[in-house]
C-alpha cells in the first residue's frame, strides 16, 4: 500500500475557459488519482487531490506544461485523506 497524501489546492491565473477542469481530470486519471476540481465565483479552481506525493507532482508538472492553462498562484494545504474515495470527479 502506497503512503497517500490529500491536498486541498487553489488556483489563480488562467484557469476557468481554457479546459483546465478537464485536462485536471484526465491527468488524475492517468496517475490513478482520487479528488474533485471545481470552478469558483473568483475566477480561481479548487481542487482536492489525493494520491501519492511523487504521482500529485508529475501531474502538477503535466498542469502547468499546458499550453493554454497559466497558473500564477498556488495554495497548497495538506488535508485528511478519504480513505473510500475511488475517483477523481468534475464537480459543478
Amino acid at each position: 500500500m502506497k503512503d497517500l497524501v490529500r491536498y486541498k489546492m487553489v488556483f489563480t491565473g488562467r484557469v476557468q475557459g481554457v479546459g483546465f477542469r478537464y485536462k485536471a481530470s484526465h491527468v488524475a486519471n492517468q496517475y490513478r488519482l482520487t479528488g474533485y476540481v471545481k470552478n469558483e465565483y473568483d475566477g480561481s479552481v479548487v481542487m482536492e487531490i489525493q494520491g501519492s506525493e511523487q504521482e500529485i507532482y508529475m501531474f502538477l508538472k503535466v498542469l502547468a506544461a499546458d499550453k493554454y492553462i497559466d497558473i500564477y498562484g498556488l495554495e497548497k494545504e495538506k488535508i485528511p485523506v478519504e480513505d473510500d474515495e475511488r475517483s477523481f470527479i468534475i464537480q459543478y
